[in-house]
């Protein structure tokens, strides 16, 4: 399986798929012929594992058949398959990119195709909410969740053997759980149909990597805080704190998950760095009622600061301070808040202000 830092083994995409005859057939290795007694049923040793899963144990709550609809196809050309599976991921978010800069970002000429890290990354600098799917054995139920939550899922696929690898990027738009089929658009190919178990033992030979894009201020259907949290954080690495699709996705899982610190603290600092005190104040405010901490009253304190508020910084800053000696490492941005605040107040008639100080 390539990864981020490995090489793509031969071609890393097939261009025209239909050429290759199909996918319904792939080879099989080591003789069927003798020593079946005892075994299990043909049927069942060629179905994956994570297909049983779903067959065993259906979640009720998962529609027997979904369609993404809008998700537009891009013909993925001779190994520009990974480009083109970002380009219909945006084109489904509402945000085209031109194929020609996805592919200047992503494609790499000396080992003939896109590593996973270039394509995840790039999604977040177009301003998506993107993150990985969870590996098997939740990948396929998961995928399935994310097609019928109406969000399109990239997959990376060996369509050759795991040791002659064909890699190939491909976006599931839909799924038949009666028909055990899934729809891809792939190589030249909308909406390709393919058996379920065909796509699992394919999908399988790169450790089941799937990616799935949002638009800004929307969520995927399985958002466990701390996989949104550092897809939110990655989403700030690429546009940073001001951007106004990391202030979206803030302020989303927030009210996801509004029992969790870390994205009132997030929330907050992202209105701090648009200057919008009084709103950044506000969720510094539900992070103190949820984490009695001296960063949060800290925060808190230097918003008020920063709306004219003095005498509620003076208070919040206090707050801080009282619980600096469970949180040393906060004392050196309590004393500047501290230093920025006797700055602010009003100077006695023939008293001396001392230097500014810079923060």
């Amino acid at each position: 399986m390539p990864t981020p830092r490995q090489p793509l083994t031969r071609r890393a995409c097939l261009g025209r798929l239909r050429r290759w005859g199909g996918l319904g057939a792939l080879p099989l290795i080591g003789g069927l012929g003798g020593g079946l007694a005892g075994c299990a049923p043909l049927s069942r040793t060629l179905t994956p594992p994570l297909t049983q899963a779903l067959q065993r144990d259906p979640e009720a709550a998962r529609p027997t058949r979904a369609e993404v609809r809008d998700v537009p196809f891009v013909a993925q050309g001779d190994l520009l398959c990974g480009p083109a599976s970002l380009a219909m991921l945006l084109g489904h978010a509402g945000q085209p990119a031109p194929l020609s800069r996805l592919t200047a970002r992503t494609y790499l000429p000396g080992r003939q195709g896109s590593l996973q890290a270039e394509m995840l990354a790039t999604l977040r600098r177009e301003g998506l909410l993107a993150g990985r799917l969870r590996p098997a054995p939740h990948a396929l139920s998961d995928a399935l969740d994310e097609l019928a939550h109406g969000q399109p899922v990239a997959v990376l696929l060996n369509l050759s053997l795991s040791w002659w690898t064909r890699w190939h990027y491909a976006v599931l738009t839909g799924y038949d759980l009666q028909a055990q089929t899934v729809r891809l658009h792939s190589g030249d190919t909308p909406d390709a149909h393919w058996p379920l178990s065909t796509l699992e033992h394919t999908w399988a030979r790169s450790g089941h990597w799937a990616l799935r894009a949002c638009r800004p201020g929307t969520l995927p259907r399985h958002t466990e805080p701390e996989r949104l949290l550092a897809d939110v954080l990655g989403l700030e690495q690429a546009l940073g704190s001001e951007a106004p699709a990391v202030l979206q996705a803030w302020a989303a899982a927030q009210e996801r998950h509004p029992d969790v610190a870390s994205f009132w603290l997030g929330w907050g600092n992202a209105l701090a760095a648009r200057q919008d005190w009084p709103a950044a104040a506000q969720a510094f405010k539900g992070l103190v009622a949820r984490q009695d901490s001296a960063v949060a009253w800290n925060n808190l304190a230097w918003c008020h600061l920063q709306a004219g508020e003095l005498e509620a910084a003076e208070q919040a800053l206090s707050r801080a301070q009282q619980r600096l000696a469970g949180e040393p490492h906060w004392a050196a941005a309590v004393a500047d808040t501290q230093r920025a605040l006797e700055l602010a107040r009003p100077t006695p008639a023939g008293a001396a202000r001392g230097p500014a100080v810079a923060r």
